[in-house]
Protein backbone atom coordinates (compact mmCIF):
# COMPACT_ATOMS: atom_id res chain seq x y z
CA UNK A 1 0.00 0.00 0.00
CA UNK A 2 1.59 3.51 -0.91
CA UNK A 3 -0.54 6.43 -0.09
CA UNK A 4 0.15 9.70 -2.21
CA UNK A 5 0.86 7.51 -5.08
CA UNK A 6 -0.59 9.95 -7.72
CA UNK A 7 3.06 12.13 -7.74
CA UNK A 8 6.23 12.62 -6.47
CA UNK A 9 7.80 10.07 -4.46
CA UNK A 10 4.79 8.06 -4.04
CA UNK A 11 4.15 7.74 -7.82
CA UNK A 12 7.99 6.87 -8.11
CA UNK A 13 7.46 4.57 -5.21
CA UNK A 14 5.11 2.50 -6.86
CA UNK A 15 6.29 2.33 -9.69
CA UNK A 16 9.45 0.96 -8.30
CA UNK A 17 8.45 -1.62 -5.93
CA UNK A 18 6.13 -3.21 -8.28
CA UNK A 19 9.20 -3.38 -10.53
CA UNK A 20 10.69 -5.17 -7.62
CA UNK A 21 7.32 -8.09 -7.58
CA UNK A 22 5.61 -6.61 -5.64
CA UNK A 23 1.53 -6.68 -5.86
CA UNK A 24 0.89 -3.01 -5.17
CA UNK A 25 -2.50 -0.70 -4.18
CA UNK A 26 -1.98 2.74 -4.94
CA UNK A 27 -4.01 5.17 -2.78
CA UNK A 28 -4.71 9.14 -4.16
CA UNK A 29 -7.39 11.53 -4.23
CA UNK A 30 -6.70 11.88 -8.07
CA UNK A 31 -8.59 9.04 -9.90
CA UNK A 32 -6.93 9.93 -13.60
CA UNK A 33 -3.50 9.98 -12.09
CA UNK A 34 -4.10 6.70 -10.92
CA UNK A 35 -5.40 5.15 -13.66
CA UNK A 36 -2.29 6.52 -16.09
CA UNK A 37 -0.36 4.50 -13.11
CA UNK A 38 -2.16 1.26 -13.11
CA UNK A 39 -1.77 1.10 -16.99
CA UNK A 40 1.80 1.70 -16.27
CA UNK A 41 2.49 -0.46 -13.95
CA UNK A 42 -0.17 -3.39 -13.47
CA UNK A 43 -0.77 -1.74 -9.96
CA UNK A 44 -4.40 -2.12 -8.11
CA UNK A 45 -5.76 1.23 -7.19
CA UNK A 46 -8.00 2.88 -4.62
CA UNK A 47 -9.41 6.57 -4.72
CA UNK A 48 -8.33 7.82 -1.32
CA UNK A 49 -8.15 11.65 1.05
CA UNK A 50 -6.72 10.07 4.20
CA UNK A 51 -8.16 12.59 6.05
CA UNK A 52 -11.29 11.25 4.87
CA UNK A 53 -12.84 8.34 7.28
CA UNK A 54 -14.60 7.28 4.68
CA UNK A 55 -12.03 6.71 2.36
CA UNK A 56 -9.48 5.33 4.65
CA UNK A 57 -12.02 2.37 5.65
CA UNK A 58 -12.81 2.04 1.66
CA UNK A 59 -9.14 1.50 1.56
CA UNK A 60 -8.33 -0.63 4.55
CA UNK A 61 -11.08 -2.72 2.79
CA UNK A 62 -9.40 -2.75 -0.60
CA UNK A 63 -5.92 -3.68 1.23
CA UNK A 64 -7.59 -6.85 2.50
CA UNK A 65 -6.56 -9.09 5.75
CA UNK A 66 -3.30 -9.42 5.19
CA UNK A 67 -0.64 -6.12 4.16
CA UNK A 68 3.20 -6.36 4.28
CA UNK A 69 4.18 -3.43 3.53
CA UNK A 70 2.69 0.32 4.01
CA UNK A 71 4.29 3.40 2.66
CA UNK A 72 2.78 6.72 4.40
CA UNK A 73 3.46 9.26 1.65
CA UNK A 74 0.64 11.52 1.59
CA UNK A 75 0.97 14.82 3.01
CA UNK A 76 3.12 18.07 2.14
CA UNK A 77 3.68 21.44 2.64
CA UNK A 78 1.78 24.91 2.47
CA UNK A 79 3.44 28.11 1.79
CA UNK A 80 6.32 29.55 3.57
CA UNK A 81 4.62 31.57 6.53
CA UNK A 82 6.41 33.45 9.56
CA UNK A 83 4.53 32.36 12.79
CA UNK A 84 3.51 36.31 12.90
CA UNK A 85 0.96 35.91 9.56
CA UNK A 86 0.47 32.42 10.04
CA UNK A 87 -2.68 31.35 7.93
CA UNK A 88 -4.05 28.70 10.46
CA UNK A 89 -5.78 27.14 7.85
CA UNK A 90 -2.54 26.37 5.77
CA UNK A 91 -1.35 24.54 9.43
CA UNK A 92 -4.64 22.98 9.98
CA UNK A 93 -4.65 21.30 6.17
CA UNK A 94 -0.85 20.04 7.32
CA UNK A 95 -1.35 18.98 10.01
CA UNK A 96 -4.67 17.03 9.47
CA UNK A 97 -2.74 15.50 5.62
CA UNK A 98 0.69 14.81 7.47
CA UNK A 99 -0.41 13.94 11.17
CA UNK A 100 -3.55 12.74 11.31
CA UNK A 101 -4.06 11.23 7.97
CA UNK A 102 -1.30 9.00 8.85
CA UNK A 103 -2.26 7.54 12.02
CA UNK A 104 -5.92 7.12 10.65
CA UNK A 105 -4.34 4.72 7.72
CA UNK A 106 -1.86 3.43 9.76
CA UNK A 107 -4.49 2.54 12.43
CA UNK A 108 -6.97 0.96 9.64
CA UNK A 109 -4.26 -1.10 8.44
CA UNK A 110 -2.11 -2.56 11.34
CA UNK A 111 -4.30 -5.21 11.74
CA UNK A 112 -3.45 -6.48 8.58
CA UNK A 113 0.28 -5.81 8.78
CA UNK A 114 -0.07 -7.75 11.96
CA UNK A 115 -2.03 -10.88 10.31
CA UNK A 116 0.63 -11.01 7.60
CA UNK A 117 3.50 -11.85 9.80
CA UNK A 118 5.83 -9.91 8.69
CA UNK A 119 4.73 -6.07 7.83
CA UNK A 120 6.73 -3.02 7.40
CA UNK A 121 5.48 0.39 7.98
CA UNK A 122 7.49 2.86 6.60
CA UNK A 123 6.54 6.74 6.81
CA UNK A 124 8.34 9.35 4.63
CA UNK A 125 8.61 12.16 6.83
CA UNK A 126 11.19 14.78 6.37
CA UNK A 127 14.54 16.59 7.58
CA UNK A 128 11.93 19.73 8.35
CA UNK A 129 10.81 17.32 11.04
CA UNK A 130 14.40 17.23 12.60
CA UNK A 131 15.75 20.94 12.61
CA UNK A 132 13.24 23.78 12.65
CA UNK A 133 13.89 26.73 9.43
CA UNK A 134 12.37 30.04 9.51
CA UNK A 135 9.24 30.17 7.21
CA UNK A 136 8.79 26.10 8.01
CA UNK A 137 7.09 26.67 11.64
CA UNK A 138 3.88 24.74 10.21
CA UNK A 139 5.37 22.24 7.94
CA UNK A 140 7.73 21.78 10.90
CA UNK A 141 5.49 21.25 13.74
CA UNK A 142 3.66 18.69 11.53
CA UNK A 143 6.52 16.64 10.36
CA UNK A 144 7.96 17.02 13.99
CA UNK A 145 4.52 14.99 15.05
CA UNK A 146 4.85 12.95 12.60
CA UNK A 147 8.17 11.86 13.67
CA UNK A 148 6.72 11.34 16.88
CA UNK A 149 3.51 9.33 15.83
CA UNK A 150 6.56 6.96 14.23
CA UNK A 151 8.89 6.69 17.25
CA UNK A 152 5.88 5.94 19.68
CA UNK A 153 4.44 3.43 17.05
CA UNK A 154 7.50 1.67 17.30
CA UNK A 155 7.33 1.21 21.18
CA UNK A 156 3.95 0.21 21.16
CA UNK A 157 4.42 -2.66 18.49
CA UNK A 158 7.88 -4.48 20.14
CA UNK A 159 7.22 -7.69 19.88
CA UNK A 160 4.92 -7.98 16.97
CA UNK A 161 6.04 -8.45 13.22
CA UNK A 162 5.92 -5.29 12.50
CA UNK A 163 8.82 -3.36 10.98
CA UNK A 164 8.38 0.72 11.90
CA UNK A 165 10.90 2.89 9.51
CA UNK A 166 11.05 7.05 9.09
CA UNK A 167 12.80 8.02 6.08
CA UNK A 168 13.16 11.66 6.07
CA UNK A 169 14.33 13.42 2.95
CA UNK A 170 15.54 16.37 2.57
CA UNK A 171 15.70 18.68 -0.80
CA UNK A 172 14.02 16.46 -3.04
CA UNK A 173 13.52 18.28 -6.73
CA UNK A 174 9.97 16.26 -6.98
CA UNK A 175 7.16 16.90 -10.09
CA UNK A 176 4.79 18.77 -7.39
CA UNK A 177 6.23 19.51 -3.84
CA UNK A 178 7.58 22.86 -4.37
CA UNK A 179 4.51 23.43 -7.29
CA UNK A 180 2.19 23.07 -4.64
CA UNK A 181 3.27 24.86 -1.71
CA UNK A 182 3.82 28.03 -3.49
CA UNK A 183 0.28 28.30 -4.68
CA UNK A 184 1.29 26.91 -8.20
CA UNK A 185 3.87 29.82 -8.69
CA UNK A 186 6.56 27.82 -11.23
CA UNK A 187 9.09 30.56 -11.14
CA UNK A 188 8.98 30.49 -6.89
CA UNK A 189 9.01 26.78 -7.18
CA UNK A 190 11.95 27.11 -9.44
CA UNK A 191 13.88 29.36 -7.16
CA UNK A 192 14.24 26.15 -4.87
CA UNK A 193 16.54 24.25 -6.94
CA UNK A 194 18.12 26.83 -8.45
CA UNK A 195 22.04 26.13 -8.45
CA UNK A 196 21.87 23.15 -6.51
CA UNK A 197 24.26 20.54 -8.09
CA UNK A 198 22.57 17.03 -8.07
CA UNK A 199 19.23 17.55 -5.92
CA UNK A 200 17.72 14.56 -5.04
CA UNK A 201 15.18 12.57 -7.24
CA UNK A 202 11.49 11.05 -5.98
CA UNK A 203 13.42 7.91 -7.75
CA UNK A 204 16.10 8.26 -5.65
CA UNK A 205 13.43 8.06 -2.41
CA UNK A 206 11.62 5.22 -3.84
CA UNK A 207 15.50 3.51 -3.98
CA UNK A 208 15.86 3.93 -0.13
CA UNK A 209 12.05 3.02 0.22
CA UNK A 210 13.08 -0.31 -1.31
CA UNK A 211 16.43 -0.98 0.38
CA UNK A 212 14.65 -0.63 3.56
CA UNK A 213 11.61 -3.19 2.51
CA UNK A 214 13.47 -5.41 1.09
CA UNK A 215 16.07 -6.22 3.76
CA UNK A 216 15.77 -9.58 5.69
CA UNK A 217 12.77 -9.08 7.89
CA UNK A 218 14.39 -8.97 11.38
CA UNK A 219 16.46 -5.91 10.02
CA UNK A 220 14.96 -2.55 11.28
CA UNK A 221 16.23 0.74 10.11
CA UNK A 222 14.87 3.35 12.34
CA UNK A 223 15.33 6.25 10.89
CA UNK A 224 16.80 7.24 7.65
CA UNK A 225 18.07 10.53 6.67
CA UNK A 226 18.86 11.42 3.30
CA UNK A 227 19.69 14.60 1.40
CA UNK A 228 21.81 15.58 -1.54
CA UNK A 229 25.96 16.49 -1.05
CA UNK A 230 25.02 19.88 -1.36
CA UNK A 231 22.49 20.36 0.88
CA UNK A 232 23.83 20.57 4.86
CA UNK A 233 20.94 21.13 6.60
CA UNK A 234 17.49 22.80 5.80
CA UNK A 235 18.75 26.20 5.39
CA UNK A 236 22.34 25.55 4.37
CA UNK A 237 22.65 24.75 1.25
CA UNK A 238 25.13 25.03 -1.86
CA UNK A 239 24.33 26.63 -5.20
CA UNK A 240 27.17 26.47 -7.60
CA UNK A 241 28.87 23.69 -9.33
CA UNK A 242 30.33 20.82 -7.42
CA UNK A 243 30.78 17.63 -9.35
CA UNK A 244 32.45 19.62 -11.92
Amino acid sequence: MVTGASSGIGRATARRLARDGFEVLAAARRVDRLEELAAETGCRTVQCDVTDPADVARLAQAAGDSVTLLVNNAGGALGTDRIEAADLDRFRTMFETNVLGTVAVTKALLPALIASGAGTIITITSIAGQIAYEGGGGYNAAKFAEVAINDALRLELNGKPVRVCDIAPGLVESDEFALVRFDGDAERAKKVYEGVDRPLTQDDIAECVAWVAELPHHVNIDKLTVKPVAQAAPYKMHRGPIYG
